[in-house]
């Protein structure tokens, strides 16, 4: 689990075909300080396992369905990703509650410019739409933050804002983000088990109704 504060910036060194996915080799002097064989890194909101490191640098195993669900499936050398390592029981929440295990990508519509912090406006899948509110949490890239705005529910092509501190245009990857730049995404964990919570409630189910007469009629 992680918290979305982003601890470093890192960059992809080397990227290798295994199988129907990809290896990476990353540098990230930070995140390996104290890392082990099988421990877990954020890669730009990507959970990845540890396989082999050295003094400042990882590698790790990235599988087909994950580059089908995120912004590694284009992946280069020299690409600048957010590092962040796996959250300890003791640690501080910072942020919020991050699993690593993106929902899918949007795409940066908009980056407006302030005196002392930038809003950026994304563009969601249709999916995930129900599942962002206004004020609620939002990781991006794996970075941790609230979202500032939200687009009607009728909207055809839905959104959300975030607004971006100089801390985090500093320390994060989203301080070079512009329009049409691909972002991860993933959702609060607390609004996914609900609206799954939900579709069984909407949804006939012949044998949970028949467990259900079962109960009340005992």
């Amino acid at each position: 689990m992680f918290t979305g504060i982003v601890e470093e910036i890192g960059a992809v060194t080397a990227v290798e075909p295994s199988g129907d996915g990809v290896r990476l080799t990353l540098r990230a002097p930070l995140s390996v300080s104290d890392a082990g064989h099988g421990d877990s890194i954020s890669v730009s909101g990507v959970c990845l396992t540890v396989v082999d490191q050295g003094d400042d640098w990882f590698t790790a195993d990235v599988m087909k369905q994950t580059l089908d669900m995120s912004t590694l499936v284009d992946v280069a050398p020299g690409r600048a990703v957010n590092l962040e390592r796996a959250t300890a029981a003791h640690g501080r929440l910072g942020g919020h509650i991050v699993q690593g295990h993106i929902d899918g990508t949007g795409i940066v519509r908009e980056v407006r410019p302030g005196a002392q912090w930038s809003v950026v406006r994304v563009g969601i899948p249709h999916h995930l739409a129900p599942l962002v509110v206004d004020k609620g949490s939002i990781a991006i890239d794996g970075v941790s933050l609230t979202v500032s705005a939200v687009s009607p529910a009728a909207e055809a092509e839905p959104w959300l804002e975030v607004s971006l501190i100089p801390e985090t245009l500093a320390a994060t990857t989203l301080g070079r983000a512009e329009a049409g730049t691909p972002v991860n995404l993933e959702t609060d964990i607390l609004a996914r088990h609900v609206q799954r919570m939900l579709a069984f409630r909407t949804t006939e189910n012949p044998a949970a109704t028949a467990a259900s007469t079962e109960r009340g009629s005992a």
